[in-house]
């Protein structure tokens, strides 16, 4: 292989991500470096099929351990924020067909089940270390929390901390970034106080890419707080990634020296999971080795906002400001961005237990009528006491059903996520609880075409639920039930668009 050649597989992972530069390095040093690289056993990795789409889960850890003293006072240290969480969750979905790569976001705060349970917690959480696993951090958990609660297959897994990120912006002598405006974030560190292009070290450029609470000052000497916090903060770390890319590209694949020193500072903070094999690395980065960074499709699944300044309660406890998924948007986001198709199956082949989980008495009814007008085997199964206000509503499947609630997830809209249990308690393979922001879709029949489709039509939370409405291109076949859906009011605007406080690529 020539050097050209092997060089690319460093090009690859600066399209997606910094972790997939690092593991380029396989086929340039072999094993001279390789035994450095912390492998892990993914147990419920997706099996990856030969000409197909595959997904590389990406992780940020922020976990504490191993921090030098300066950046402990910056950013805790081990004995002040314990354990370790995914800070950062990417999806880079590489697509054989089309040579296309992109980039899809999770919130970090997105509220999920845990795998095997009826119990919810942030999908960051699932990382964290417990008795159970001996003190040790749970990538297999988290591969399992997304791809059982969102419906993402997961081929492979690569995670970087605090000082993998560092180690590569110095390897690089510092990235340069263009910034607009003044920007300061007192949680990270981050303080830019006047606008314009500069180098950042690598402990400066963490400081951006972990700004959470960045404030930007405007034309008038005025601070203003970027009101999405942790998703704004996605947002400018998709942009950073490309401005890394592209200097990478630049710097890092001409100078053999700088190439090692790269290569160095990453190894040893690297965790891959075991079955990720050099000559898999090496025909991921042939395939792509032409991907323009500035092509890269970037999103962060849609969400709304729960608990604000008081914070959100759940089962009695506490957890701060959390996120909801929101449907159909995230279903349609994940098509997009991370190959994500719905199972094409009969609704009358699935049968669902519909039990009440709301502040409403008449919403499983409501909502069991509405499914068995969509065709659905759907029954009321009593209710149990609402954990939370609002209450998240879920799709729990036992296992080998997860097609037939993804295919009932398509149904719905408003806050719905999925989870696998042993067992739904009901007798049903399917159980949906039925939270507090809920819609089922209608059956709608076209004017001049007998064919049905379905597409989720969500009312406010004042309108009545049994009104009747026509759809633009057509007359309903069934009388419609529409559910409560979310407020447009917590609703929140995902788009990647950079705006205008964000740093970005230096003018040329």
């Amino acid at each position: 292989m020539s050097r050209p050649a092997r060089l690319t597989l460093k090009v690859v992972a600066v399209l997606v991500a910094v972790a997939v530069l690092a593991i380029g390095g396989f086929a340039l040093y072999g094993q001279i470096l390789l035994d450095r690289v912390h492998r892990v056993v993914i147990k419920s990795e997706a099996p990856q099929q030969s000409g197909q789409p595959i997904n590389i889960l990406l992780i940020g850890n922020n976990t504490r351990t191993g921090l030098n003293p300066a950046e402990a006072k910056s950013f805790g240290s081990a004995s002040q924020v314990g354990g370790g969480r995914a800070d950062v969750s990417m999806i880079a979905h590489f697509n054989p067909k089309t040579k296309q790569v992109t980039l899809l976001s999770i919130p970090r705060d997105l509220f999920m089940p845990i795998p095997g349970t009826k119990q919810l917690q942030r999908v960051d959480a699932a990382l964290n270390p417990t008795a159970k696993t001996g003190g040790q951090e749970n990538p297999d958990k988290l591969v399992r929390t997304i791809e059982y609660d969102l419906g993402i297959p997961i081929q492979h897994y690569v995670e970087l901390n605090f000082d993998t990120f560092q180690g590569v912006v110095n390897a690089l002598g510092g990235i340069r970034m263009y910034f607009p405006m003044p920007v300061r974030d007192r949680e990270s560190g981050l303080n830019v106080t006047t606008p314009g292009c500069r180098t950042l070290n690598g402990f400066e450029a963490l400081q951006v890419v972990r700004a959470r609470h960045l404030d930007y000052q405007t034309p008038q000497g005025v601070w203003v707080r970027d009101p999405l916090g942790d998703l704004a903060r996605t947002r400018r770390d998709h942009i950073f990634l490309k401005v890394l890319a592209e200097q990478v590209k630049a710097k890092g694949l001409s100078n053999p020296v700088q190439d090692l020193k790269l290569l160095q500072n990453i190894y040893p903070y690297l965790t891959l999971d075991s079955a990720f094999s050099e000559s898999e690395l090496l025909s991921l980065v042939l395939t792509y080795r032409h991907t323009d960074p500035a092509t890269i499709l970037t999103g962060t699944l849609p969400i709304a906002f729960e608990g604000g300044n008081t914070g959100y309660v759940y089962n009695g406890a506490n957890y701060g400001a959390i996120v909801f998924p929101q449907e159909p948007a995230d279903t349609q986001m994940m098509s997009r961005l991370a190959g994500v198709t719905t199972p094409s199956i009969p609704p009358s082949s699935i049968e669902v237990a519909v039990v009440n989980g709301s502040h409403s008495a008449t919403l499983a009814g409501q909502t069991a009528q509405g499914l068995q007008a969509l065709g659905y085997r759907a029954t009321q199964a009593g209710s149990t006491t609402p954990t939370a206000n609002p209450a998240e509503s879920i799709i729990y499947y036992t296992p080998g059903n997860i097609a037939k609630a993804e295919a009932l997830k398509a149904s719905l809209g408003g806050s719905v996520i999925m989870g696998e249990v042993p067992s739904t308690g009901f007798g049903a393979p399917i159980e949906l609880l039925v939270g507090d922001q809920l819609a089922v879709a209608q059956a709608v029949q076209s004017a001049s075409s007998s064919t049905s489709t379905t597409s989720p039509v969500a009312t406010s939370t004042t309108a009545s639920a049994n009104t009747a409405s026509t759809a633009a291109t057509g007359t309903t076949a069934t009388p419609p039930v529409t559910i409560p859906d979310v407020t447009a009011a917590t609703q929140v605007n995902t788009s990647q668009s950079p705006q205008p406080w964000d740093p970005r690529a230096c003018p040329t």
